[in-house]
């Protein structure tokens, strides 16, 4: 959970109340410090979530996080980025929005399925995310498609069609996830 927010055991440490030490975090973390039920509750504070949510109950998966959203487009993460799932499939990426775009707010995940191209139909008029050469990608509403290419509008209004051939996958949404 540390990791999907992005946040180093400083920091965490730092978001606890009252304040710990990174050490301690660190110990928590791996084990070698028995966790209490005063504990669960400090760190699930420190990072904004509920204590269970921090307790393995069955199976938790970590979706890699394909593209970072924003109002110049979608392009790939600067570093390793995760994002927590709940039994997430197989062949499932992440989305996060770094900006509000369209009807996406900033902090917003989008949980995607990957398709291949015989799978591209299923995504039609609907939110995807399709590679482009050299960690580019384009994100937006696939309104056509033919043997060959995508036509893909942009979330933001005003922008321009893009026009796409032949993308090795796409990966269109299937959830949502916002903070309240």
């Amino acid at each position: 959970m540390r990791r999907a927010r992005g946040l180093t055991l400083d920091d965490v440490a730092r978001r606890c109340s009252p304040p710990t030490t990174a050490q301690t975090i660190g110990r928590l973390e791996m084990g070698t410090r028995t966790v209490s039920v005063g504990w669960l509750n400090r760190i699930a504070g420190a990072l904004g979530v509920d204590a269970q949510d921090l307790v393995a109950a069955g199976e938790v998966a970590e979706l890699k996080v394909a593209a970072i959203l924003g109002a110049g487009g979608a392009h790939a993460p600067k570093k390793n980025a995760i994002v927590v799932a709940h039994r997430a499939e197989d062949g499932q990426i992440g989305l996060v929005v770094g900006s509000s775009v369209g009807d996406y707010r900033a902090g917003d995940e989008l949980w995607c399925d990957t398709l291949q191209p015989e799978d591209f139909a299923r995504a039609l008029n609907r939110d995807v995310l399709v590679p482009r050469p050299a960690g580019r990608f384009v994100c937006g509403r696939l309104i056509n498609r033919d043997a060959e290419r995508l036509q893909v509008l942009p979330l933001e209004t005003g922008g321009r069609q893009q026009v796409i051939s032949n993308p090795p996958w796409i990966a269109v949404a299937s959830k949502l996830v916002r903070a309240l």
